[in-house]
């Protein structure tokens, strides 16, 4: 197992805890042209790509007006692009000796896009379709795909975004997961050949009420905190 990240304390305390089994190697995904250097990085240590897990990503949550455009374009990069790169690099072995599993955490986002979210958005957008179209192009060559899309998951992250929302009973009571528990069903998936995974559970029925789930998204999604005006 290889973890790869900029900032490595955290993946050496993980690793730690899996004896040697995990190799922890420093890069910033922000750029495309680092994808070969650490696939190489992870042969190198393990040997050939059997499981590729797509998670890298950042978000930004504010109005879209105040929204910096090439803070966006950095979002994209790393959300978008570093993981259709990485794919791309990956397949190919994967294909010749037809085994191998791409796993790309998408975002509930991507089926309810969330108003304050607008670059986020779109890279989860992308993300998930790239994924979904990508799983019936090479199941035929052995290779499966799973794509993950998460709601609310307990995390610095989640709480960020959180915060960046007026107070409000609806966003007190929203369904929120636990890392562990994802990553448990992330296993399985991998390991029964499902093609997806949306966690909690309980936003399963999203995928086939997108109309229904984007009205109540839009409907009970409180206003974003306004920054006050700089003088």
């Amino acid at each position: 197992m290889t973890l790869a990240a900029r900032r490595v304390s955290l993946l050496e305390a993980l690793a730690a805890d899996h004896e040697g089994r995990a190799f922890v190697h420093a890069v910033d995904l922000g750029d495309p042209d680092n994808a070969a250097g650490l696939l190489d990085a992870a042969r190198a240590e393990h040997g050939p790509i059997d499981v590729l897990v797509n998670n890298a990503g950042v978000q930004i949550v504010g109005p879209s007006e105040d929204t910096d455009f090439d803070a966006g374009v950095r979002l994209l990069t790393l959300n978008v692009h570093t993981p259709l790169r990485l794919t791309t690099l990956a397949l190919p072995e994967m294909i010749a000796r037809r085994s191998g599993t791409i796993v790309d955490v998408a975002s509930m986002a991507a089926i309810a896009p969330t108003p304050g979210m607008l670059f986020y958005n779109a890279s989860k957008g992308a993300l998930a379709a790239a994924s979904e179209g990508l799983r019936g192009e090479v199941r035929r060559h052995g290779v499966h795909v799973v794509t993950v899309y998460p709601g609310p998951v307990k995390s610095a992250m989640e709480a960020a975004a959180r915060e960046k929302y007026q107070d409000s009973a609806a966003v007190q009571k929203v369904p929120t997961g636990t890392a562990e528990e994802l990553a448990r069903l992330v296993l399985r998936a991998i390991d029964k050949k499902t093609p997806r995974v949306v966690y909690p559970k309980v936003y399963g029925m999203a995928r086939h009420f997108p109309n229904m789930t984007r009205w109540i998204t839009d409907a009970l999604t409180p206003e974003l905190k306004r920054l006050p005006d700089k003088t």
